[in-house]
């Protein structure tokens, strides 16, 4: 049975998850990471030696690293409708993906860990402003490229959509700016109307 290891309130579980759900995967899901540990424990470092979560275990194959993950379970039971092999399309999801971790991560993390993870008296609510003002214009820059798109990478929703539809849940669940980007938010709907969106990713924010 295919397992994943990491708690359901990490962001990087929840892509994994999010994808595991689309694609209907018997799976088993161990918390692991924050107040569960587990993760410093010899026994799973072998498996990671880096302590983080998502770690996979398909069958004895394992892997860490979500978007990683993503693809690796794209390419094996997805059907190339969520991975597509061509060179083009293929870089037109992989560009997205990259893009989140390289920028939209960086951009959200200091609002997220202060206003969701720091107690209010500890709060460095420059970092929020600075953080939520670069964010936003980040968005501005999906909302543009959604426009005549229902998806990241086209028409049909690929691994392109998973991380930054999972970071898109966040932040709309901050205390921050929120322009009015219409493209965005047509797409994001799309995304919640989905059921496994809806089951792992449209969780607490904790």
């Amino acid at each position: 049975m295919l397992k994943v290891y990491g708690r359901s309130n990490s962001v990087n579980v929840q892509k994994v998850m999010w994808l595991v759900g689309e694609l209907g995967l018997v799976h088993e899901r161990i918390d692991a990471g924050l107040a569960f540990g587990v993760n410093d424990r010899d026994w799973y470092l072998a498996m990671n030696p880096m302590g983080r979560v998502p770690v996979l275990d398909d069958g004895g194959y394992v892997l860490w690293e979500s978007h990683g993950i993503i693809r690796y379970l794209a390419r094996q039971y997805g059907g190339g409708d969520w991975y597509p092999a061509e060179p083009k399309a293929c870089g037109d999801v992989d560009k997205w993906m990259d893009w989140q971790l390289g920028f939209l991560t960086p951009a959200i993390t200091p609002a997220f860990w202060n206003l969701i993870r720091t107690a209010a008296a500890d709060r460095d609510m420059a970092a929020v402003q600075a953080s939520s003002t670069e964010t936003a214009r980040l968005y501005g820059i999906v909302d543009a490229h959604l426009q005549g798109r229902d998806f990241m990478a086209g028409d049909q929703l690929t691994i392109a959509d998973i991380p930054v539809g999972a970071m898109t849940y966040r932040w709309y669940n901050l205390e921050v700016e929120h322009p009015d980007y219409p493209n965005l938010a047509a797409w994001y709907e799309r995304l919640a109307e989905r059921p496994a969106f809806q089951q792992h990713v449209m969780l607490p924010i904790t």
